[in-house]
């Protein structure tokens, strides 16, 4: 059983228009809803891929009940199986994203609310059922931003947790909570270029990827967006790049990188079969019409074109 944690989960809503054009009024031709924050994402697609996946974070108000609700629906006629909704409710409403894709050139434009504050008591709650989850845990996924009202080190006390539990443990988060994660010696970090620019003040990215390291990850990868994912490990260090660059939306496909990762690990794969599964499903994101989606022939297709280089030296 795989755990992701979403502290501040989304409903999230895709609209395509055929232009976007500023100060206009628009007719959206499509729109979508699907349950969202970087962990449930990341739950969809390891769910999709055979892996038994529990969510938990927090979820309130009619937001939170949508979102759940969607959770639980796999759609008419869909064989995949769907991650188990283990979301600790809150008195505030859960958050919204929009995302408007323009149809004419590709690209995105993208709307995130902030998320409701969470008490201490409910806190409290989460950090209780996160330790039952451990227990039968093969390895969890610390996946987002924070919430309002929760403390800047959450991640790193729940790394710790999961530490003291054998429980191999993911982040995938920026700015302050990234940098004391690290320091709580996660097994691994996926930040993206800038992330990982501000948490070392380095922009080159082997150089700041090895000083994360020195810093406390185990293994760090970093998303280089269309150039692939760089990875440096215990074992060696290694670049992961698409056979050609793609347009569409972004939404959800580092998400889809972190499951590819979790995915590998737990089936204890070799690097550059991880990093080669990250890298196609990432790209098969992109291509997906709805946010937190990937394509499913294109990852095919795409998995055993993607080239994996392995860096000389230490």
């Amino acid at each position: 059983m795989i755990v992701t944690v979403t502290l501040n989960a989304a409903l999230d809503i895709t609209y395509h228009t055929p232009a976007l054009v500023p100060h206009t009024t628009h007719r959206v031709s499509d729109v979508a809803e699907r349950p969202g924050g970087k962990g449930l994402n990341v739950a969809r697609v390891l769910s999709a891929l055979g892996h038994e996946t529990v969510v938990t974070g927090f979820a309130g108000g009619r937001t939170g009940d949508v979102l759940r609700e969607l959770l639980g629906n796999s759609g008419p006629g869909c064989s995949r199986a769907r991650p188990v909704d283990a979301l600790v409710p809150i008195s505030g409403s859960t958050r919204r994203t929009l995302a408007v894709v323009d149809e004419t050139s590709g690209d995105t434009t993208q709307l995130n609310e902030p998320g409701p504050t969470v008490s201490s008591a409910e806190w409290s709650d989460f950090l209780g059922a996160y330790e039952r989850l451990l227990t039968g845990a093969d390895a969890v996924a610390l996946c987002g931003s924070l919430p309002p009202g929760i403390h800047v080190g959450a991640y790193a006390e729940l790394i710790r947790r999961a530490r003291a539990a054998g429980v191999p443990v993911l982040l995938d988060t920026s700015g302050e909570p990234l940098r004391r994660g690290v320091a709580a010696r996660p097994d691994l970090v996926k930040p993206n270029a800038d992330e990982l620019a501000r948490l070392t003040g380095s922009r080159e990215p082997l150089r700041a990827a090895r000083d994360a390291r020195r810093r406390g990850a185990h293994a760090v990868i970093a998303s280089l967006g269309p150039d692939g994912i760089l990875a440096a490990t215990p074992d060696g260090i290694w670049q992961a790049t698409p056979p050609a660059s793609v347009k569409g939306n972004p939404t959800g496909a580092g998400d889809s990188a972190v499951a590819g990762l979790l995915s590998g690990l737990v089936e204890r794969l070799p690097w550059p079969a991880r990093l080669a599964r990250a890298v196609a499903l990432a790209t098969a994101t992109v291509l997906a019409p709805a946010a937190g989606e990937f394509d499913t022939e294109a990852y095919e297709e795409l998995l055993p074109r993607v080239t994996v280089t392995e860096h000389p030296g230490p």
